[in-house]
């Protein structure tokens, strides 16, 4: 008689241990399949993305390797610049500060694709005041820079394994009275 009991207590907690583990192994699974899933949340691309749709500039290239991208976590950065950032900057104030009399101020965000070789497209502009909130700067001064931006002559071409890469790049402005002060990255 004792022996039964002893069984049946064993067997009682075994059954809810068994349940409770498998309780948990599927809420764990359900909580890491959801963890991954964007479709209900605000965010639901990658750093890197730019909706090919809406860009400007999606036309004009194609991008290798059936589209995909390298820096997509944080914009290729010093390794885009042809010679280096601070020939980019000399080539901003000889084609853009020395020449233009706007008198804007804030941030002129660009981000957007180069492709593998070397030309840049897929553009996006944010444009914002100096307390970062979102403001529309000068046009003409808007577009000049987006031309200048876009002008393939100032992007390297960038590989992996020794082939060429398309690869997500973004770059900022401080414009002050019309002048670039700061390049960022």
């Amino acid at each position: 008689m004792k022996l039964k009991k002893a069984l049946i207590i064993i067997g009682i907690t075994l059954t809810i241990l068994l349940v409770a583990v498998t309780g948990f192994l599927i809420y764990t699974k359900k909580q890491y399949d959801n963890a991954f899933n964007t479709e209900n949340k605000p965010y639901k691309h990658y750093v890197g993305y730019i909706d090919q749709d809406k860009a400007l500039l999606n036309d004009t290239y194609k991008l290798c390797d059936k589209g995909g991208l390298m820096h997509t976590y944080s914009s290729a950065s010093l390794k885009a610049y042809t010679g280096s950032k601070r020939q980019f900057r000399n080539a901003v104030n000889t084609e853009f500060n020395n020449i233009t009399s706007y008198n804007d101020s804030g941030y002129l965000n660009f981000r957007f694709l180069v492709n593998c070789e070397g030309n840049a497209g897929w553009f996006e502009i944010i444009e914002m005041d100096l307390d970062l909130k979102e403001t529309p700067l000068n046009d003409s001064m808007v577009d000049d820079l987006f031309k200048f931006t876009s002008n393939s002559k100032h992007w390297d071409i960038i590989s992996y394994n020794e082939t060429a890469r398309n690869y997500y790049m973004y770059i900022s402005y401080r414009i002050e009275n019309g002048k670039v002060t700061e390049i960022i990255p």
